[in-house]
């Protein structure tokens, strides 16, 4: 039995390529490249190319239907739900994606049954239905996913829905997962994202963290969110004082300011101003850290897009634990 591995492969960041030139945009909306999926024939390895998006989340592309249909989706290891917009949606974000056509599907299956999610970013509102999903070489038949007729905060946004890659039990809809379904039926091996930190220091001293705590890699996160007073602490260590809702630094101080540096099983994983530092497009600098919304009686973090450039993840579920190297 083969196991299909789909890794989260950074490509080259157009944001620094063009924002500078003022031509990211013009560049998304004239020459949005096809990914292409590639498959190593004879072993057990199935690459499906995920798209950087300014540095912010990775995309990469399904699809849905008899004959397919094909969505831009992010691949969202903080999420347990996939969903796409129906073409039934008349919301300001849906319209602003491609939505999925069920009429036009000979294997849509439909059904009554709502559902609600809430991200940072946004929320959506739908229903589950069942239809054949492709993930490169990857066919789940029937498989339940969700459409959303409602969406807000997800206008003009670089994608059309979420696939959902954590356990079955944190959906928000109850459906089987993609992944969950694909491994019952055999057709990929064993499939956390979940892990423990040690502390988490700058210059030598621990500033969050001091007994352990828990963590999640998210690549639906472009920030490192924590505990609203910690992130307060951090702001001010570097230096950085609030305008609108990010907190911003002169840009100078990349070349001055610590890593901060997360501790894991007795492994130092630092993460460098460069990384946790951003440029805006008005050529102002500011932060990626920022206070998590939900808030939990103990303390844990969530690290992002900012921490996955630096580091290759492989997400294990089968044997709950997560593999981490230093990306090249």
């Amino acid at each position: 039995m083969l196991g299909e591995r789909i890794p989260l492969r950074r490509v080259k960041t157009m944001r620094k390529t063009l924002s500078g030139k003022n031509m990211l945009n013009n560049f998304l909306k004239e020459d949005p490249y096809r990914l292409s999926q590639i498959s190593f024939r004879g072993s057990n390895l199935t690459i499906h190319p995920l798209r950087n998006i300014r540095d912010i989340f990775y995309v990469g592309n399904i699809t849905i239907g008899t004959p397919p249909q094909e969505f831009q989706v992010i691949f969202d290891t903080g999420s347990s739900d996939l969903w796409v917009p129906s073409i039934d949606c008349n919301s300001t974000s849906c319209a602003t994606h491609v939505r999925f056509r069920h009429l036009q599907s000979s294997t849509f299956r439909p059904t009554n049954k709502t559902f609600r999610i809430i991200y940072g970013s946004g929320r959506m509102n739908g229903v589950i239905a069942y239809d054949t999903v492709r993930i490169g070489d990857l066919v789940s038949t029937d498989q339940p996913f969700g459409l959303s007729v409602e969406e807000y905060g997800f206008a003009h946004k670089r994608f059309d829905g979420i696939l959902g890659l954590n356990y079955w039990n944190l959906s928000w809809s109850k459906a089987m997962p993609i992944f969950d379904k694909l491994k019952n039926e055999g057709a990929i091996s064993e499939p956390v994202f979940a892990f423990y930190l040690s502390n988490i220091t700058m210059n030598r001293e621990v500033i969050a963290c001091s007994e352990g705590c828990a963590a999640l890699v998210d690549t639906g996160s472009s920030n490192i969110q924590g505990p609203g007073r910690l992130i307060d602490n951090i702001q001010r260590i570097i230096g950085a004082t609030p305008r609108g809702s990010k907190y911003y630094v002169s840009c100078s101080a990349v070349n001055i300011l610590p890593s901060i540096i997360f501790t894991i099983n007795g492994v130092n994983y630092p993460v460098p101003p460069r990384a946790y530092i951003l440029k805006d497009s008005r050529g102002h600098c500011y932060t990626t850290f920022k206070e998590k919304r939900v808030r939990r009686s103990t303390e844990s973090w969530v690290l992002g897009e900012v921490f996955l450039r630096l580091y290759f993840s492989v997400f294990d579920r089968g044997n709950d634990r997560i593999g981490l190297a230093r990306a090249v």
